[in-house]
């Protein structure tokens, strides 16, 4: 880290937070919901399979749903120690934004978190249901301002700067900035399907080890809809997202696709592979497909996207990292695709839970909506740069001022803690998956409450 300047070391370390934490509300978004299906199908249905996916899924949605809390007040905190500046001069927009998070979507899930994970044999069914409902909704109501509040840093409107700070005019555009639409589908979408992909995996894993009972097939049919559903309207979503893009961060988007200068009356290319060079300012061992760049980007095949040397050097994002970034996410998005196909056809042919094949592709697809899930945020936090509130603030205006002998410290402090806290935590949740689930008594013995009933600490719902 000795060539590393205090800044850099800011920014690592928020990537480093960011990048651990968002891999569990993603879970935490897709699983509330999964957990409210399953409860309203076993409610209409009385097919006890539901209810004992219910039990099984909610000890790792707890789990879960703990560390990505713990996660994240580290990452509220960074806001004022590392980069005081910035909050300094967004502060009266991410603040109240913020707090409206706060005061709506996790008081909303701490009321009723409760009922959800130990509320079986206290409460009435209809009462339990409901407590689900409001948990699952909590965590899109979550969403919603922390996409806001990232998006309008992305495309910031509404406001005005006085003496170096921002001044709120108009908080509905604020709230719904150009890009906050478009980002915020694009997120439950990710959310949905990174959970579908993780559900699918256990239940290819059960089955795999011959375990094939009704509650994992019911797991993996229920995981290969979701996908089936989910993916193509994110691809319809991604492409107006990008459009989108395109519209307020042309940069951005000449980064993404590594295109460095147009020729006059020619369409752009879409470049599949290369190795961007940002000193060199070209893009090394290209293979590139003409005029796809337009056709995709502006659906059209004589108009031009944006290059790079079109923008002042200080003014481009890393291309290196970005394009390869997008790409991962977008190739993990067609493998995303070729598994709903081909659950649909083993399931018309009555082979979707024997098809061992099909069933290491599912496990061997477990972590992919995580992992494009990741990369795709690199590619937009990453594209923002060298603007942290675009167009308006630098990221070098906005660190605050440490040195790079105490950022080097707290970063090593924080892999250290994290690595022994989360690996113990994870590994425990999938210690439980592993277990897979069980069958459990539809009708209790009078006087004898449900298992989950007893607990009494935040996270003895998982024991």
């Amino acid at each position: 880290m000795s060539n590393l300047s205090a800044l850099d070391l800011a920014r690592l370390q928020f990537a480093f937070t960011v990048s651990f934490h968002i891999i569990f509300p993603a879970i935490t978004i897709g699983l509330a919901s999964f957990l409210a299906v399953l409860e309203g199908c076993w409610l209409k249905t009385g097919n006890s399979v539901y209810k004992d996916l219910y039990k099984f899924w909610s000890k790792i949605f707890a789990v879960n749903f703990g560390m990505g809390v713990v996660s994240g007040l580290v990452m509220a905190y960074e806001f004022g120690t590392n980069w005081a500046r910035f909050s300094d001069f967004a502060g009266s927009v991410t603040g109240p934004l913020l707090t409206y998070e706060v005061l709506t979507a996790f008081f909303l899930e701490a009321g009723f978190l409760g009922v959800m994970l130990f509320g079986w044999g206290r409460v009435g069914r209809k009462l339990h249901f409901f407590a689900t409902i409001m948990v699952a909704i909590g965590t899109l109501i979550s969403m919603f301002w922390i996409l806001s509040s990232n998006s309008w840093m992305q495309t910031p409107q509404g406001i005005e700067i006085i003496d170096g700070r921002v001044v709120p005019l108009d908080w509905f555009k604020i709230v719904f900035n150009p890009s906050f639409p478009y980002r915020l589908v694009h997120m439950a979408l990710a959310a949905f399907l990174s959970t579908a992909f993780f559900v699918g995996a256990s239940a290819a894993w059960h089955l795999l080890r011959g375990h094939n009972t009704p509650q994992v097939r019911k797991m993996l049919s229920m995981a290969m809809w979701m996908v089936l559903i989910a993916t193509p309207v994110q691809v319809v979503v991604g492409d107006a997202h990008g459009l989108n893009t395109l519209e307020h961060q042309p940069a951005k988007i000449a980064a993404i696709e590594g295109h460095w200068e147009n020729k006059p009356g020619e369409a752009s290319p879409l470049v599949l592979f290369g190795l961007p060079d940002m000193a060199a300012e070209t893009t090394r061992y290209n293979i590139e497909v003409p005029y796809l760049g337009s056709l995709i980007l502006t659906h059209s095949l004589d108009k031009q996207i944006p290059a790079l040397k079109s923008f002042a050097k200080e003014d481009r994002p890393n291309s290196t990292i970005i394009f390869w970034s997008f790409r991962v996410m977008a190739g993990l998005g067609m493998l995303m695709l070729a598994c709903a196909l081909l659950a649909l056809v083993l399931r018309r042919n009555a082979a979707l839970y024997r098809n061992r094949a099909f069933l290491w592709f599912a496990l061997l697809m477990g972590p992919s909506g995580l992992i494009a899930l990741l990369a795709g945020w690199f590619t937009t936090e990453v594209g923002r740069q060298p603007w942290v509130v675009y167009g308006m603030l630098r990221t070098t205006d906005a660190a605050s001022n440490h040195s790079a002998v105490q950022m080097s410290l707290t970063l090593a402090a924080f892999v250290v803690i994290y690595f022994s806290v989360f690996t113990v935590g994870i590994g425990y949740m999938m210690r439980l998956v592993r277990k897979g689930p069980t069958m459990h008594d539809v009708h209790p013995i009078p006087g004898q409450p449900d298992s989950l009933a007893t607990a009494r600490r935040p996270l003895s719902v998982a024991d």
